[in-house]
């Protein structure tokens, strides 16, 4: 009996010795996605314009780095927040943690160099090599052009810079740990050309991150069998939304027209005259009033490769009111 006391013992001390040596380093070695580039992104009109429109019309990055007024219908952006910052994403979401939207206008970002900030769109690795939550799409964007991203980049250097200090993300455990496992190099692809609209339409799908929300999410990735069906849920501040179902299917897009996906985008261009809501009213975390300045041939082509999507059959209930 003393000796498989002794061996259980035995085996115990070396998984705890295997486990410490796992978690550090899981904690210490990653995220490994190697150093950030050598690079300086030429401050050019070329380059800032593509750069706001990307930033703010397609990857829309100013959706979370800036502050949304809830209060009215899609939460268009508050006049002279661009960039700033100070979005929150906690536990009382479903978020492993609290997390905050970094500051990256000029006042954060004049520190850092051009690759630093390539690395962080790109592979989710900040300038001081922690992981950063991917709630930023970095999976996604690591699969765009290397010139959109530099776009961005130039034009991020061109907006105002605004004084916002922003707390720092508090993963909650094990979280913190496993979090060090996300970022990975990037599996860049070169931007389609437009005449090619099946091609350029799902290049620009990517780019929009249209499938992290309109499919369902299990620890957070993404349930391939149920890509771009909808039926993911987000808590808002009268009920929660559920995404529609974008798949070809009746239950989706199935009877859509081209020009009716044109025109629902473009029915919210004007962001002032989005409605003030009360209890009750639906509301949705999409942005609507950012997405509606995409061009029509853009939203076009993200038509043409959505209808070529497998039907999925998924009737999705779109909101629910608090109770």
């Amino acid at each position: 009996m003393k000796r498989l006391v002794k061996i259980l013992a035995f085996t115990g001390v070396v998984l705890l010795v295997m486990m410490i040596i796992g978690l550090s380093y899981v904690k210490l070695a990653l995220p490994d996605v190697g150093p950030p580039l050598e690079m300086k992104v030429e401050r050019i009109t070329e380059r800032i314009e593509r750069g706001k429109y990307l930033a703010n019309h397609v990857a829309v990055c100013m959706d979370c780095h800036s502050t949304r007024d809830f209060n009215r219908f899609s939460g268009p952006m508050v006049n002279g927040s661009l960039g700033k910052g100070g979005g929150v994403f906690s536990q009382a979401e479903g978020f492993p943690g609290t997390f905050y939207a970094r500051n990256i206008t000029p006042a954060n970002l004049e520190s850092w160099s051009d690759g630093e900030i390539f690395r962080a769109i790109t592979a989710g690795v900040s300038k001081d090599g922690h992981a950063l939550f991917p709630v930023m799409p970095y999976q996604y964007y690591a699969q765009m052009d290397p010139q959109d991203i530099k776009d961005i980049i130039a034009y991020l250097r061109s907006i105002p810079a605004l004084e916002n200090q922003v707390p720092e993300s508090k993963p909650s455990f094990p979280f913190n740990f496993m979090i060090n496992t996300i970022p990975a190099r990037p599996a860049f692809q070169q931007r389609p050309d437009a005449s090619d609209e099946l091609a350029y339409g799902a290049y620009l799908t990517n780019a929009a991150g249209c499938r992290e929300c309109h499919s369902k999410v299990v620890n957070g990735k993404v349930v391939k069998e149920t890509a771009f069906a909808g039926g993911r849920g987000f808590k808002a501040q009268m009920g929660t939304l559920y995404s529609a179902n974008l798949t070809p299917d009746e239950t989706g897009l199935g009877a859509w027209r081209k020009e009716d996906f044109i025109a629902r985008f473009k029915t919210y261009t004007d962001s002032s005259a989005a409605p003030r809501l009360h209890m009750g009213d639906f509301q949705t975390i999409m942005p609507w009033t950012m997405y509606a300045g995409m061009k029509e041939e853009d939203l076009g082509a993200i038509f043409t490769y959505l209808k070529s999507l497998d039907p999925i059959s998924n009737q999705v209930n779109r909101f629910e009111l608090s109770q």
